[in-house]
């Protein structure tokens, strides 16, 4: 998840960091200076070349092996949503460099490349000299500007607290194959060092990734190692809270025998059981800070060569031993002093933006508009006015619950605001007292319904993407190949503009045609069959105009299958996370598309081998025929007598079809005699000689008389025991002749059974 490092990196200055609202822009358009004399100057503009010369919109690339979830959706989303302020357009790519063939894909469209963690394929980008920098990794082999969190800082901040509890087994538990979990490995081999505990392997547990099941996995190391250990530092939240998960299952108890701390601060590490203690990093500010650092660089303006680190802190919550809203409460004790309100004021804003601190100068309406209102409310009680009504604090509230839904934070507000009357040392009389207990919990109860409204919302989200993707899957599924194309199953999405481009050539992936398109705004659409080199793709002028001005977001999805690599979809719509809900749901999408056209191919390749077999087959039965008639020839020998020359194998299938080539022949010649000559047969059983004796006597009673001609020795020693009826034979062809036809060429005319 949090992923980053260290390096060569400088510390991310505030202004650098995304504020909600006037705030944020207030605290863009600052200089901000920075170690190697990097400066941060007045809103750049991106001095694109290439663009201004196209007339195509200003535009970064990003490229993420995933787009949405608890890291990857709120990066992203902090590159699109700094981009949107500047009029930019992002471009993203899901995939590796190497997967979606960055730089060639895009070429002539993007300005600047961010890779978010995946390097693989990143020497292309290095080759092609366009400006590129990474988040949340470093290349091992390629020096480019990084940003990346502060990894050393939050794991040191973890492990001092830790010992500061008393704690001096502590173990690290992490895969080591991020990038991010290594460099806070050596973070805390070093906080140990700097505490002068000796670092002891055997405390070092593996996990297999960075998920709940790599956790879980490493519970039984850690529990092996009770003895020596009383504490864990994680590489991840959700490493930790699968090794929760697992330890408590055991009958370990949290954090009497073991005390936890994750990093990230995912949403579940807040209503775990116990909330976990986490290093909280803010991923949206790494998505800003990577949007600003790259925009410098394509201004041609100074920027941190190394790159920047964004700020984390620790968040005290139950899993170390903590009671955590009254460490933070007595750590706002020994804040400055100012004015009364603006005091107040100011720390509630601190406390609704950790780790981000409030620029110095920016005022807390600036982020928090209603904290005036509520501040003012708050002084009024304690002067003796009655508490606002519940529906003015409720909407006051609603501010920072869009700013944070943190139920500890918000509660930690309310606590900031019971104390402050404490602070001021005067007296305070009993009515005042409960004048201040009711507004404290009315704004208890104003946070809580905020917050069941947001858990509602979000129950329903779920419940609309459950149903979106149900439509989805159906239509890609159960639809036709035209549906399939013509991207209306996008309809129940909050996609308003698509295209699908195929590879005209899967093996070059040089040119793509367009075999899509859809829009929900009315936006015009490309061409069907339309084509465009994938340096250009996609071409400015194909996207609406949500997409040019940097409004929307512009996705292009790889669509595979296992059989084959079909092209590109492009979407234009609201954010990833927004528009799907869930770290799976686009990749979902593109898995299902590329299904249905594997399927839509494979049905069009087997409808084209039922034709072909439907003409073999015809060809076969025309063949059948031909090789029928070749099989039992009827030849007129002479005036009123037929030849049948029989050549090959004779079996009973062979002398059901003399039988009645032999009667239609007597019955178009008018024969009188039919010599059926068995010369180049090897072999004629009973059966076969039974069946030829039938078709003698259905010939007699057509009026003809059937001889059989070529009745070698072998044969006729077959022949001896079965009835011919008055089949005569003839040893060949010449002696029939010469009995039946002594003329020389004049049938002998005589009665049907006559010699």
């Amino acid at each position: 998840m949090g992923q980053g490092g260290q390096g060569s990196g400088v510390p991310l200055p505030e202004q650098w960091g995304e504020l909600p609202g006037a705030a944020g822009r207030e605290a863009r358009g600052k200089i901000a200076p920075s170690a190697a004399g990097a400066r941060r100057v007045e809103d750049p503009s991106l001095r694109g070349a290439e663009a201004r010369a196209a007339g195509r919109p200003r535009t970064i690339g990003v490229v993420a092996p995933f787009l949405a979830g608890a890291f990857w959706g709120p990066v992203v989303n902090g590159i699109h949503a700094s981009a949107q302020l500047r009029g930019v357009r992002t471009l993203v790519l899901r995939g590796t460099p190497a997967e979606v063939q960055a730089p060639s894909l895009a070429r002539e469209q993007v300005d600047g490349w961010i890779v978010i963690i995946e390097m693989d394929g990143l020497e292309e980008l290095a080759r092609a000299g366009v400006p590129f920098i990474t988040v949340g990794a470093r290349p091992a082999e390629i020096d480019c500007p990084a940003v990346i969190p502060d990894n050393h800082g939050g794991i040191r901040s973890a492990v001092r607290h830790l010992i500061e509890h008393g704690h001096r087994g502590i173990a690290f538990i992490g895969n080591f194959g991020a990038y991010d979990v290594r460099e806070r490995f050596a973070a805390y081999k070093d906080a140990l060092a700097e505490a002068g505990i000796p670092f002891d392997p055997d405390l070092v547990i593996p996990c297999d990734n960075n998920m709940y099941s790599g956790g879980r996995a490493a519970a039984p190391a850690l529990l092996a190692r009770r003895a020596a250990c009383t504490a864990a530092v994680f590489g991840t939240d959700k490493n930790a809270l699968g090794t929760m998960a697992a330890l408590k299952a055991e009958g370990a108890r949290i954090p009497e025998d073991f005390a936890l701390i994750g990093f990230d601060d995912i949403v579940e590490a807040e209503s775990s059981d116990p909330p976990l203690t986490t290093v909280r990093q803010r991923f949206e500010m790494m998505g800003n800070a990577a949007f600003d650092l790259i925009a410098s660089m394509i201004a041609g303006e100074a920027f941190p060569p190394g790159g920047v680190h964004t700020a984390n802190t620790l968040i005290l919550r139950s899993s170390c031993g903590c009671n955590v809203i009254q460490s933070f409460l007595d750590r706002e004790d020994a804040a400055p002093e100012e004015d009364e309100g603006g005091a107040l004021a100011r720390r509630m804003v601190e406390l609704l933006l950790m780790p981000r601190p409030l620029p110095p100068g920016t005022p807390p309406t600036a982020v928090w508009p209603a904290v005036a209102r509520v501040i003012e409310a708050y002084f009024a009680v304690l002067g003796g006015a009655a508490p606002p009504p519940a529906v003015e604090l409720e909407r006051a509230y609603r501010q920072a619950v869009e700013i944070t839904p943190d139920l500890g934070t918000l509660m930690a507000m309310v606590r900031l605001l019971g104390q402050a009357y404490e602070r001021r040392g005067a007296a305070v009389d009993a009515a005042a007292r409960r004048r201040v207990d009711d507004f404290l919990e009315l704004s208890r109860l104003a946070l809580a319904r905020l917050r069941v409204e947001v858990e509602s919302k979000h129950v329903h989200q779920l419940g609309l993407l459950a149903r979106t993707n149900y439509d989805v899957s159906f239509a890609l599924l159960g639809g036709t190949q035209q549906e399939t194309r013509s991207l209306s199953w996008l309809q129940p999405t909050t996609v308003v503009w698509g295209c699908l481009a195929l590879w005209e050539d899967p093996t070059t992936r040089a040119s793509l045609a367009v075999a899509g398109a859809y829009s929900r705004d009315g936006s015009p659409t490309p061409p069907i069959g339309s084509r465009c080199p994938i340096e250009a793709f996609p071409p400015a002028g194909m996207l609406p105009p949500s997409a040019a001005d940097g409004t929307f977001m512009v996705l292009l999805l790889p669509i595979r299958s296992s059989e084959r690599d079909w092209g590109i979809l492009v979407l234009v719509g609201p954010p990833v996370v927004a528009m799907t809900g869930d770290e799976g749901t686009v990749a979902i999408w593109g898995t299902l598309l590329g299904a249905a056209l594997e399927r839509d191919a494979l049905l069009s390749s087997l409808s084209a081998q039922h034709a072909d077999l439907q003409k073999a087959y015809e060809n076969e039965r025309a063949l059948s025929e031909t090789v029928r008639e070749l099989g039992c020839p009827i030849l007129p020998l002479l005036p009123g007598i037929l030849l049948v020359p029989l050549i090959g194998l004779f079996d009973s299938g062979r002398a059901q079809q003399v039988l009645e080539k032999v009667a239609d022949g007597v019955s178009r010649h008018e024969a009188l005699r039919v010599l059926i000559d068995i010369t180049g047969v090897p072999f004629v059983d009973a059966q076969v000689a039974h069946l030829l004796g039938v078709t003698s006597r259905a010939a007699a009673l057509l009026g003809a008389r059937v001889y059989l001609v070529g009745v070698r020795p072998e044969i006729a020693k077959s022949l001896v025991d079965v009835d011919l009826g008055n089949l005569t034979t003839f040893s060949s062809l010449s002696m029939a002749l010469q009995k039946l036809a002594p003329g020389g060429g004049r049938a002998v005319q005589a009665r049907p059974g006559a010699r």
